[in-house]
Parts: C-alpha cells; sequence; structure tokens
C-alpha cells in the first residue's frame, strides 16, 4: 500500500512492515513476519521493482515479530540487515525477550496471536549474520536512514529517521493499536522491557519534524510526533 510518494506499507494494522522507494533503490524499515514475503514481493512487483532493488534491511529492534523475512533476503540475496549492538543478540536468538503481557482483552490477544500464526509467527528465522549500527549512525542506504537510540522496549530498540520519506519509524517505542487489548491511538506497546526507560527515551523525539510516525503495530499516524508522544503520555498515566 502507498502512503507517500516514497513511501510504502505492508502487512496490515496488527504488523506492519515499511518500505522506502528511492530512485537508488529500496529500504526495508522491519521484517514483519515470515510470511509477509509474498506481501513484499507483490507490492515491489506494483512499483515495478525487484527484490534485487533492496539495499538494505533495518530492524527498529531484534523481536521475532519483525525479523520475519530479514534472514531469507540476507541469505538468499546478499542484502544485509542492520540491528543496534545493544539487540544483535536478540535477532541471532541467542537472547529472549522477557514478553511479559499486562493487561489482555481475550479477543485481541486471540486475533494477533492468530494473524502470527498464520504468517509464520511459529517459525521464525534468526539471523545468522547482522550488520551492527549505533544511536546517531546515518546509514548508506536509500533515503540515508538516521538511527536514533529508543531503549527500553529493549535494550537495543532504536527510531529510525528519513527525512527524504518525511517520516520516522518507532517500531516499538510506542504503538496505536495495543494488539493485546484492541485499544486504538498513540499509546505504550505492549512486551515491553523496561517501560519507565521507554517513556524517557520518547524525549529523544520531541523536536524532530515528520509528517509520518510509523509504529510496527496500528495505524500510520499524521498528526504530528509531539502530539503522538504526549498521547503516549497520557495513555501510560495511572488510572
Amino acid at each position: 500500500m502507498k502512503l507517500d510518494q516514497h513511501l510504502h506499507r505492508i502487512g496490515n494494522d496488527i504488523v506492519a512492515v515499511h518500505l522506502v522507494v528511492t530512485d537508488d533503490g529500496i529500504t526495508v524499515i522491519d521484517a514483519g513476519l515470515a510470511g509477509h514475503w509474498r506481501e513484499l514481493t507483490a507490492e515491489l512487483d506494483a512499483v515495478g521493482r525487484t527484490i534485487a532493488d533492496i539495499r538494505g534491511v533495518v530492524l527498529t529492534h531484534g523481536d521475532t515479530d519483525h525479523l520475519g523475512f530479514a534472514e531469507r533476503l540476507r541469505r538468499d540475496h546478499g542484502v544485509p540487515v542492520f540491528v543496534h549492538s545493544a539487540d544483535a543478540a536478540r535477532a541471532r536468538g541467542e537472547v529472549k525477550a522477557k514478553n511479559s503481557w499486562g493487561h489482555t482483552k481475550p479477543a485481541a490477544a486471540a486475533g494477533f496471536l492468530w494473524y502470527a500464526v498464520r504468517k509464520g509467527g511459529l517459525r521464525t528465522t534468526y539471523l545468522t549474520e547482522v550488520s551492527e549500527m549505533a544511536d546517531g549512525d546515518v546509514l548508506d542506504l536509500p533515503g540515508a536512514p538516521r538511527i536514533l537510540g529508543l531503549p527500553g522496549h529493549s535494550p537495543g530498540s532504536v527510531a529510525v529517521h528519513v527525512p527524504e520519506a518525511d517520516a520516522l519509524f518507532v517500531g516499538d517505542g510506542l504503538t496505536t493499536r495495543h494488539v493485546l487489548t484492541g485499544q486504538r491511538g498513540p499509546q505504550p506497546a505492549p512486551f515491553t522491557d523496561d517501560d519507565e526507560q521507554a517513556l524517557t527515551s520518547l524525549d529523544r523525539l520531541g523536536e524532530l519534524r515528520a509528517k509520518w510516525v510509523l509504529p510496527g503495530h496500528g495505524a500510520p499516524w499524521d498528526q504530528g510526533v509531539q502530539e503522538a508522544i504526549q498521547q503516549v503520555r497520557v495513555a501510560a498515566r495511572p488510572h
């Protein structure tokens, strides 16, 4: 699905993958679930591109629902996969996420699990090699993605700012659709290692300007970075 001139999305509001499409090639932000491969190739066909146009995958963190087809691209097509050094072991399957579920609503949680199963979430292939990145890096990839450390959800969580696409990819730094409750709108993401640190990390994004705030789960947000962060903070307050 085309969101903007340089911006495409596959998946849905449960799990989303984003493509930055430029004249120099394509950067993939996160790799969803293994079953998103078919949607990836269909989207490439729709824009007249091929797998050969993908120059790199940038992971916002190393959780399994963001690894999806990353190893397939790396292994079979030589596409480098970038992950923050603090999440490299997680992306290789050497360190497991804590996966604290917290508050859930059965129907929403069941929908998330069913979607994950249908899309191959039970057969995640971990990465065998990663290209490590760090806070402040500007990667030599289409769109010149800039890496902003956003620890909390995981130690190596990052946001990815791509000015050419007017987009800020936040991974699970926040969500606009809670996969375990179905609640919509900007809010803290579930399965977060350190909730307090995740909220504090959002301060790093406060001065950024981008039309699009794009989480790994939930609808694209186009009402401003600062408004998204404010709504997350409100949602995080004890009720």
